[in-house]
C-alpha cells in the first residue's frame, strides 16, 4: 500500500493515511456482490419455487423461498415503493461518501453496503409485481427468525464494520479522531 512520505512534523496518525484511491475498490466490491446477490436469488428462484425447505444445518440454517415486499422482519409491506426511494438515496450517498475513501476497512465497509443497497434497489424496481414495487427474493432462513439473501448479509457485515470503525475513532479518509 503506497503511503504519504513520512513528515516528522505531522500527528503519527496523519504520516499513516494512505494515498490509494480506494473507489475504484468500493465499486469493484460493491458490483461483486450485485452479481453474487442476484445469482443466488436467481438460483433461489429456480430451485425452490415449489415451496420445499432444503436443510443445511439442521433447524439452524435451511433454504426456502420468500418474495419480501416490505423491509427486515417484512415492515412496510404496503409501502414498497418508499423503500425504492430510500435505496436510491442510499445507493447515491454511499457512492459519494466512497469518493473520500483513504482506508482500507471503510473501502470493504462501504463497498459492502453499497452492494447489498444496490441490490436491493435492483429487486424493488425490477422484480415483480412491477416498477418501484418489487419484492426482494429472500432465501435464506435462519431458524425460522428471519430469512434474508447474500446482500442482507452484505449490509449486516459493512454496518458492523462501520460502527466499529466509528468507535475506534477512523474517519472515512483513514485518520483517527484525535479526541
Amino acid at each position: 500500500m503506497q503511503q504519504v512520505e513520512a513528515d516528522s512534523s505531522m500527528p503519527e496518525a496523519d504520516r499513516a493515511v494512505s494515498t490509494v484511491r480506494w473507489y475504484p475498490r468500493v465499486l469493484a466490491l460493491a458490483l461483486v456482490i450485485v452479481v453474487v446477490d442476484q445469482l443466488t436469488k436467481f438460483w433461489a428462484v429456480a430451485e425452490l419455487s415449489d415451496g420445499g425447505v432444503v436443510p443445511v444445518l439442521g433447524d439452524l440454517l435451511s433454504l426456502r423461498l420468500l418474495y419480501n415486499p416490505g423491509a427486515a422482519f417484512s415492515i412496510g409491506t404496503g409501502v414498497t415503493w418508499i423503500f425504492a426511494i430510500i435505496a436510491a438515496v442510499a445507493v447515491a450517498a454511499i457512492t459519494r461518501a466512497a469518493w473520500k475513501v483513504r482506508n482500507r476497512a471503510w473501502a470493504i465497509a462501504l463497498g459492502l453496503v453499497l452492494g447489498g443497497a444496490t441490490t436491493h434497489l435492483l429487486d424493488r424496481l425490477f422484480r415483480e409485481p412491477g416498477f418501484a414495487r418489487g419484492h426482494v427474493v429472500d432465501f435464506i432462513d435462519y431458524a425460522g427468525f428471519f430469512v434474508g439473501n447474500v446482500a442482507d448479509i452484505c449490509l449486516v457485515l459493512g454496518g458492523a464494520l462501520i460502527v466499529l470503525l466509528y468507535l475506534r475513532g477512523i474517519d472515512i479518509d483513514g485518520r483517527r479522531d484525535q479526541d
